[in-house]
């Protein structure tokens, strides 16, 4: 495990967008949200580099926003 200060506030800006778009797709009901949201909080527990943590949040969000806007 890595206790490195950057990997440690990535973990914790993933986690908390992460939570957000959990929050929010339950209550709006959209699967995506809620999935996409449990992905990107997945991302910060099982990758430690805060650049490559960063890099796949971002595509998360990104896949987030284009999936919900397809469907």
């Amino acid at each position: 495990m890595n206790f490195d200060s950057s990997s440690l506030f990535a973990s914790l800006i993933c986690g908390a967008v992460g939570s957000i778009f959990m929050i929010f797709g339950k209550k709006l009901s959209e699967p995506v949200m809620l999935f996409g949201g449990l992905a990107v909080v997945a991302v910060s527990y099982f990758i430690e580099s805060a650049l490559l943590m960063s890099l796949v949040s971002a595509a998360l969000v990104a896949g987030i926003f284009w999936l919900r806007r397809r469907f």
